[in-house]
């Protein structure tokens, strides 16, 4: 079995396990031991513990998302459009898996794995500017992806959020989002208007306690339904 298998084979089925023990060794040890795998090899797949995984889930939704974009008639449909599509496709995939997105999203919050954060969203957009056939290398190579990371970081927590059917709302916010950032993406070339851009991004310590503040939410919720169920 190759190692990227192993991977996600353990990480598949380590998902269920975050909602209740977080992004922790244990949940990983269940995991593995779900997949049918021996303990030794979560150390093998995973040298790096939880760290690891949290970087393998990421990598794991993006090649989901790339997957599923390639049964789509990409090459009929304007760059917007393709964007827009790739942004709901990603949420697609998380959907089984949102509060597991949630406590990673908590766990990269964390001021030593911020970096790790920033690096995980840099590789998602870029995956979506790939698939919607991107092949800019000047400046506007950066500014795209600067751009589509603003969408992301905003549409993840309105998705987290949405109970709409179908998820309509959050496809309605990222078509919202994606046009407040092309008026403003045609404006870069202004050095007047960099702060407008630059006012799309969200707030890195708003961000974190955000997300600490959700988790927390979540995590009472879960265990208010756990205690139920053992009743």
């Amino acid at each position: 079995m190759s190692i990227d298998t192993l991977r996600d084979e353990i990480l598949v089925a380590s998902l269920p396990n975050v909602v209740f023990d977080g992004w922790s060794l244990q949940a990983l040890r269940d995991g593995t031991q779900m997949a049918g795998h021996e303990p030794f090899a979560l150390l093998r797949a995973f040298p790096g513990g939880v760290t690891d995984a949290v970087e393998h889930f990421a990598d794991w939704t993006d090649r989901q998302m790339l997957d599923r974009l390639e049964a789509q008639p990409l090459a009929e449909m304007k760059v917007r459009e393709r964007i827009s599509l790739a942004v709901r496709t990603y949420f697609d995939v998380l959907e089984p898996y949102r509060e597991a997105k949630r406590r990673q999203l908590s766990y990269l919050a964390m001021p030593q794995n911020v970096a790790l954060g920033l690096r995980l969203l840099y590789r998602t957009v870029d995956a979506m500017w790939f698939a919607a056939g991107d092949t800019s290398t000047d400046y506007n190579h950066y500014t795209k992806r600067a751009l589509l990371s603003a969408v992301v970081s905003s549409s993840t927590f309105y998705w987290l959020d949405d109970k709409s059917e179908g998820h309509v709302e959050t496809r309605a916010f990222i078509d919202r989002r994606l046009a407040d950032v092309m008026a403003v993406g045609k404006a870069t070339s202004s050095v007047g208007r960099i702060g407008s851009m630059l006012n799309l991004f969200p707030n890195p310590l708003r961000f974190a306690r955000q997300m600490r503040q959700r988790t927390n939410g979540a995590q009472a919720s879960n265990a208010t339904v756990h205690m139920a169920e053992n009743i």
